[in-house]
């Protein structure tokens, strides 16, 4: 039972980041404070859940074809996260 709720969480947290395309139609959210934090939320999320689905994967042993799926889906959300907040970190850094 374990197994399949944790298959279930990666692939639910295969949809969640795409959320975000709805989120931006709204004036408010193409707002400075509230983008960044909306982006940084996100890829938090995004970081998160690679780590979570790469654990999965490898401590429990769930290795069949949906969990492959999800590895490399949630592994680049995971790379594209972390550039995302090294991109908003970076220029402030450099300043």
């Amino acid at each position: 039972m374990k197994d399949k709720l944790k298959i279930a969480i990666c692939t639910v947290m295969l949809l969640i980041p795409w959320t975000i395309l709805y989120l931006r139609r709204y004036d408010w959210a193409l707002e400075s404070p509230v983008a960044e934090i909306m982006i940084t939320s996100y890829a938090v999320f995004m970081i998160f859940s690679g780590i979570f689905t790469i654990i999965s994967y490898t401590k429990s042993k769930l290795q069949n074809t949906l969990m492959k799926v999800c590895l490399v889906v949630n592994g680049l959300y995971g790379v594209g996260g972390i550039a995302a907040i090294c991109m908003m970190v970076l220029p402030k850094i450099m300043k």
